[in-house]
């Protein structure tokens, strides 16, 4: 399987939130391996078909969500500013997670919860009820 990314400009996250990343890391189904990594200067992994969240990106279904994880993938979360226009057009997709403005430690636990029922969707794992 390929690996994820998830790469978040971002100081520490609250407790609740850093639990629930925890969370979903570890209920991952065997063979997707997803490596979370905070920042505070973007660096990206070469070699990997880039994400950006951007409130102004695409709204996918979970279905067409899951096919982002057919190859290595890195999903780029901003700062309270949002990313710098310079990563949105390097990325391969700008993707919105909500139409509704998320705080980033909120987005975060919703990104993750997402991979982790494109996985099981993928796997054939009953957490995902289509």
């Amino acid at each position: 399987m390929p690996r994820l990314h998830v790469v978040a400009l971002s100081a520490r996250l609250p407790g609740w939130a850093e639990e629930a990343c925890a969370e979903y890391l570890k209920r991952m189904p065997r063979g997707y391996e997803v490596e979370r990594t905070l920042v505070k200067r973007l660096q990206l992994p070469k070699n990997s078909h880039v994400v950006a969240l951007d409130e102004r990106g695409r709204d996918l279904t979970t279905v067409r969500f899951a096919q982002l994880l057919k190859r290595e993938t890195t999903f780029v979360i901003g700062g309270p500013d949002g990313l710098d226009e310079e990563v949105k057009q390097g990325a391969a997709m700008l993707l919105r997670l909500s139409s509704l403005t998320l705080p980033h430690a909120l987005a975060q636990v919703v990104l993750l919860e997402q991979i982790y029922r494109a996985a099981t969707l993928l796997t054939g794992h009953p957490y995902h009820r289509a």
